[in-house]
């Protein structure tokens, strides 16, 4: 079960107690205070682990809270430390304030670490206040309670490339022709309903990562059919590839899909509008009206998008496709690189 969107609540130790206690040995008189101080409080750390895929085991699992430090001691022995705790987290989750909504941390890379919640200080033992005039103190601090807070995790896949369109536009038959994922593919609308990812592999260890999200439909950014509650998993993507069903399965005109699906990406984030998009034609085998893959391309063209008209099943087109994803992901990576030195 693929979850992108948990609520958790994280609680550091408590430091430990200081102690009041005085030396008690065999010929030394009046031995002076020798209380210890107690142990810090176990911090709660989250951590990105690449080998997570999903948040699914925080949702069962919500609460998580540290170990408190341990009391202070006579002859002057400190209190143990308490243990952390560590939650391991996909890369790509935001931690949010679950209250004020602020955004806390953004893991972006593996083995990244925020500090969730800090634990409480320890309190001093009688030692500490032993001075010229008060020679013998019978008091010590209480420890520091630790951090709580409560926290909104919400996943955004980090991908390269993001397949969009209206269902059935033949996305997952597509990222299972030139990646390794295996996503269900039948023929009815919202077969996909989360999110998959595919590694393309051209070889000479060149790759790039391509995420297949459920299908949109008009009002998807207002909340119509899966709604926008994947479109964030889009918003990382260096580049879209805009697929659109050129046949007469659907019933629709393929350039209006095209209209309509980027009218709704402009609505959710005006940024994924902008982004570079290929258009992709698809489904060509099936293709009895041909003046419908002419009004498709010339949209294209009249916006300034590649276009490309493929056919996962039969394979047509579909390698050309990917050698120029790669290609155009490497002139972006160029242009950025340049414009990281250019700052």
């Amino acid at each position: 079960m693929f979850i992108d969107r948990v609520k958790i609540k994280v609680k550091a130790g408590s430091g430990g107690d200081g102690v009041t206690a005085f030396r008690r040995e065999k010929f030394i008189p009046r031995g002076g205070p020798s209380g210890g101080d107690g142990g810090v409080g176990g911090d709660v750390w989250l951590e990105s682990d690449q080998g997570v895929n999903t948040l699914l085991h925080l949702r069962y699992n919500p609460e998580h809270k540290a170990e408190r430090g341990h009391h202070g001691e006579g002859s002057n022995r400190y209190g143990k430390d308490g243990v952390d705790v560590t939650i391991k987290v996909p890369v790509g989750t935001q931690v949010f304030n679950a209250e004020t909504e602020e955004l806390l941390f953004d893991f972006t890379e593996a083995e990244q670490k925020f500090m969730a919640a800090k634990g409480g200080k320890g309190g001093w033992g009688n030692s500490h206040f032993a001075t010229s005039t008060n020679r013998a103190p019978r008091y010590h601090y209480t420890g520091r309670p630790g951090e709580e807070r409560e926290l909104q995790l919400e996943l955004k896949l980090i991908a390269d490339v993001a397949l969009v369109g209206y269902p059935n536009a033949g996305k997952s038959t597509l990222i299972s022709v030139i990646s390794a994922a295996k996503p269900k593919i039948a023929d009815y609308p919202f077969t996909t309903l989360e999110p998959n990812l595919g590694v393309v592999d051209l070889g000479d260890f060149n790759t790039f990562v391509v995420a297949d999200i459920p299908g949109l439909i008009e009002g998807a950014s207002e909340g119509a059919g899966l709604g926008d509650r994947f479109l964030r998993h889009i918003e990382r993507t260096k580049l879209i590839l805009h697929l659109v069903d050129i046949s007469s399965i659907s019933g629709r005109e393929p350039a209006d899909d095209y209209e309509i699906i980027n009218r709704e990406l402009a609505n959710y984030n005006r940024d994924l509008a902008a982004r570079p998009q290929i258009v992709v034609a698809t489904k060509i085998d099936a293709l009895d009206e041909p003046e419908k893959l002419e009004a498709l391309r010339e949209i294209a063209e009249k916006d300034s998008k590649p276009f490309f008209e493929i056919s996962a099943v039969t394979n047509r087109g579909t390698r050309e496709l990917v050698n120029f994803v790669a290609q155009k992901l490497n002139e972006l990576a160029a242009e950025s690189a340049e414009t990281i030195i250019l700052e």
